[in-house]
């Protein structure tokens, strides 16, 4: 058994805020309270003593990039899991732009049983469409047979109208969610840098954001005469956000995630950092950061989604034009997030936490994402003041592609359980 004791534990589904201990016996957590140490024989215990820490549920990343199969040399699932341990999180779902595209299930298959053996939960989205193409869709129920937990085409934007909305239909009746891409191609001159002053600066014609908007919007009335859910994924633009609402109002099951480069950065952020900040879809004006932590504020924005993007080092050396879009994120996202959005007094922990945690869980309908007595035990603690300077020699993705190296930030992972056994610890004596 292990008792995590004297920490400060934060639970958005129970609505837990308090010095308290847990006690894990093999998968599942055991007991809650306080002064447990006194109810249980030391020798049966590995002691995790949590003062002035934080215990909160595992994170859950709706959004991620593990390369595999196809590109392994970016990626792979191995070093995706890992990486997403060292940033605590216990369970995540991988995007289905792989080479080759899981798009039936026998490549579905043969990838769930590789990642069985993985520290963390790593489940498995597959494509809406067959090889990416947005012209036939794929069978919805053998790949939900086959573990698919939904559905996307990350990466690209389904144009075909009648399409998606088939699509809509044939995910309802299977309950199985549809994460969405939101870029209009016909309206972008290049992809990864918003369109704008910076872009006429550095000279390349840019994405606007009325590329995002035109979908968002299109999207969304399709979700809301079909009554599907639906994930707008990571969202840049404030009129995107102005759109979801309104949906949201009007009855629409629509979800929307942020990532943290998106309410930590500007477009501004390509001068200094270069293809490091190249990303689809760019990082935006700062009107548009600050309409994205406001509607974290309000609840617009569900869920907080890194968009895990390895590339290699080859391809990031490439000029702005020709380098490919995408940032790594899983190691970075609890410290960008305390930094940028706790520190400066947007949203509390709780806050934070809930949008990491329990609504991630939900949009998925996945039986993680809190801290409850006969609950799996996945559980991250972490240190929300320390401060430490991002080194791309820590990284254990991988890649490096991330514009916050040499950045100072706040917030640190100590531990990270999952299923009741400790997948990651940066404490000496493990």
């Amino acid at each position: 058994m292990i008792l995590i004791k004297n920490g400060r534990v934060i639970d958005p589904l129970n609505k837990i805020d308090k010095k308290q201990d847990i006690i894990i016996e093999n998968d599942r957590i055991k007991e809650i309270g306080e002064n447990l140490d006194l109810k249980y024989n030391q020798k049966d215990l590995k002691v995790i003593d949590a003062d002035n820490l934080v215990i909160a549920p595992g994170f859950v990343d709706v959004h991620v990039h593990f390369r595999d199969p196809g590109l392994t040399y970016k990626e792979d699932i191995h070093t995706g899991a890992n990486s997403a341990a060292k940033g605590g999180y216990t369970t995540v779902v991988c995007m289905a732009n792989t080479k080759p595209p899981i798009d039936n299930a026998n490549v579905l298959k043969d990838l769930v049983e590789r990642e069985q053996s993985l520290l963390i939960n790593v489940l498995n989205t597959a494509n809406v469409t067959v090889g990416m193409q947005g012209k036939e869709l794929t069978d919805f129920k053998a790949l939900k047979e086959a573990n698919a937990i939904g559905l996307t085409d990350d990466g690209i934007p389904i144009k075909d109208e009648k399409l998606v909305l088939e699509a809509f239909k044939k995910a309802k009746e299977l309950d199985l969610p549809i994460s969405l891409h939101e870029e209009d191609p016909a309206l972008i001159g290049s992809s990864g840098v918003n369109q704008g002053a910076i872009s006429k600066k550095i000279g390349v014609k840019g994405a606007p954001a009325i590329a995002e908007d035109v979908l968002v919007a299109r999207d969304c009335m399709l979700a809301l005469e079909v009554g599907n859910k639906i994930d707008i994924q990571h969202i840049s633009s404030k009129r995107s956000v102005e759109i979801i609402e309104l949906a949201k109002k009007m009855g629409a099951n629509v979800y929307a995630e942020v990532t943290p480069q998106h309410i930590a950065l500007t477009e501004e952020a390509v001068l200094t950092k270069g293809t490091m900040a190249k990303v689809n879809p760019p990082l935006r004006t700062k009107e548009d950061k600050d309409a994205l932590i406001m509607a974290l504020k309000k609840g617009v924005i569900d869920m907080i989604a890194t968009d895990h993007a390895p590339h290699s080092k080859e391809e990031k050396m490439k000029s702005i034009s020709e380098a490919p879009s995408g940032m790594i994120g899983l190691e970075t996202a609890l410290a960008v997030c305390i930094t940028n959005l706790v520190k400066s007094g947007h949203l509390s922990l709780m806050q934070l936490i809930e949008k990491m945690t329990i609504n991630p869980a939900r949009f998925y309908n996945l039986e993680v994402g809190h801290l409850t007595e006969g609950a799996k035990a996945d559980i991250v603690i972490f240190d929300d003041k320390q401060s430490w300077i991002v080194d791309k020699k820590d990284f254990v993705s991988k890649a490096s592609n991330s514009p916050f190296i040499g950045e100072k930030l706040y917030g640190r992972v100590k531990y990270t359980i999952c299923n009741g056994k400790i997948v990651y610890s940066d404490m000496q004596e493990l």
